[in-house]
C-alpha cells in the first residue's frame, strides 16, 4: 500500500512505501530571509513532514541538498549540523542547481525510514 500527504495536481509532499517515507522537494515559505533562515524554515516543515508519518529525523536515510550558490555551503551547514542527531546523520549530497523560484537559496529532499 502506498500512503500519499498533501496531494496536489503536480505533487505529493509525503508518500509512504513499505516503511520508508519520501519527500518532496522542501523549501523556505519566506525567500526573504538568508541562507540560515531558508534552512531553518526547510528543515521544519521536514521535521513537521517526518512527525505526520511517524518518523523523525534521527530516522532520515538519506538527504539531497540543492543550493544556487555554492557560497552558501558553509552557512547552510552550520545550520545543518546543529540540527541533525549526532550519531545518527544520514548519507547525503550537495549539488549546485539554478532552483525554479531565483529567491529559493535551498531545497532538501529527503528520504527516511518509519
Amino acid at each position: 500500500m502506498i500512503q500519499r500527504f498533501e496531494i496536489g495536481p503536480r505533487l505529493s509532499e509525503m508518500a509512504i512505501h513499505n516503511g520508508t517515507v519520501y519527500l518532496a522537494g522542501q523549501i523556505a515559505e519566506d525567500a526573504s530571509v538568508n541562507i540560515q533562515g531558508q534552512t531553518r524554515q526547510v528543515l521544519e516543515s521536514i521535521d513537521a513532514l517526518l512527525a505526520q508519518a511517524g518518523s523523525d529525523k534521527s530516522k532520515i536515510l538519506h538527504a539531497q541538498i540543492f543550493l544556487p550558490d555554492l557560497g552558501d555551503f558553509a552557512a547552510m551547514n552550520e545550520v545543518w549540523e546543529a540540527w541533525v542527531v549526532p550519531g545518527h546523520t544520514p548519507t547525503r549530497a550537495t549539488v549546485q542547481a539554478a532552483l525554479a523560484n531565483p529567491k529559493w537559496k535551498i531545497e532538501i529532499v529527503v528520504t527516511a525510514a518509519v
